[in-house]
């Protein structure tokens, strides 16, 4: 990402370390009445915005509807295309190298995800484990606010 596409001219070509000691204002979008608006609150620095507990649990909150909002069918058509698209012949194989031959063997919106053989259950699994790691993750982050919201 081109850091200069997400703050004012006046800070292009800046460090990333300069940019956590700017203002508010120095970010695209942030107009000097929002900027004051927050400095009320204690907030002047780019640096500061990014500490905030509040900040950090609205990030948490949206990573996790993430994982949380595919099913399971959803997730396995995917990881269907994704492994449709890596299947190819091995590169020893001198027709597929001068053909540039590569095999579907069922096309994912033709399988019942479901039922799928090829590794929905792991995909399930593997969601499973990922909302649980979020939610230990999500435990720790309120663990300095005393526990619960």
């Amino acid at each position: 990402m081109n850091i200069d596409s997400i703050v004012n001219q006046d800070y292009h070509g800046k460090s990333l370390a300069e940019l956590v000691n700017a203002p508010l204002s120095a970010l695209c979008g942030v107009s000097e009445q929002q900027a004051s608006a927050f400095a009320a609150a204690g907030v002047r620095t780019i640096g500061e915005l990014a500490n905030m507990r509040l900040v950090n649990y609205a990030i948490a909150i949206k990573a996790l509807a993430g994982c949380e909002g595919a099913t399971g069918k959803e997730q396995a058509e995917e990881e269907l295309l994704d492994d449709a698209v890596e299947m190819t012949f091995p590169a020893s194989d001198p027709v597929s190298v001068q053909s540039s031959i590569t095999r579907i063997e069922v096309a994912p919106d033709k399988v019942d995800a479901s039922r799928d053989h090829q590794a929905a259950q792991a995909i399930e699994a593997n969601r499973e484990e990922m909302l649980r790691t979020a939610e230990i993750n999500t435990r720790y982050l309120q663990k300095d606010e005393g526990g619960n919201r």
